[in-house]
């Protein structure tokens, strides 16, 4: 990955990225990774006159909410919404949660899910078996 990076933590993510807004950057992406039992990393990328800067939070919890950067940048709710489906990663403050519905429809989100560690997903009750 070429351009400068940066770790974060869940305490620093949403005012780095304030940070990265006022520096007149805008999100470009955000990219997800399991790795290790229950463990995950979140790089956020960034452009600003072809120059692109990563933040990347390493050490993430499945089981813990990580705060939402959808209200600094609302586009977010996409790579957070995608990242809520495919890892069941909870964030905190997300302008507009699909519920992980996003790339599920209904009438397979009741069956298993492989992209989702084969987590069944029931539509009526929001949330993993």
């Amino acid at each position: 990955m070429q351009g400068k990076e940066f770790p974060v933590t869940i305490e620093n993510l949403v005012s780095e990225t304030m940070r990265m807004k006022n520096e007149g950057y805008r999100l470009v992406s955000m990219t997800c990774r399991q790795t290790g039992d229950g463990e995950a990393e979140i790089i956020y990328h960034f452009d600003r006159d072809l120059s692109l800067v990563h933040l990347r939070m390493s050490g993430v919890d499945l089981k813990q909410n990580v705060p939402s950067i959808s209200g600094v940048f609302f586009a977010a709710i996409i790579g957070e919404n995608e990242m809520r489906d495919q890892y069941d990663i909870t964030f905190d403050g997300l302008a507009l949660d699909f519920n992980r519905s996003l790339l599920l429809d209904e009438e397979i989100s009741a069956v298993t899910v492989p992209m989702v560690n084969n987590v069944k997903i029931d539509p009526k009750e929001g949330g993993a078996e």
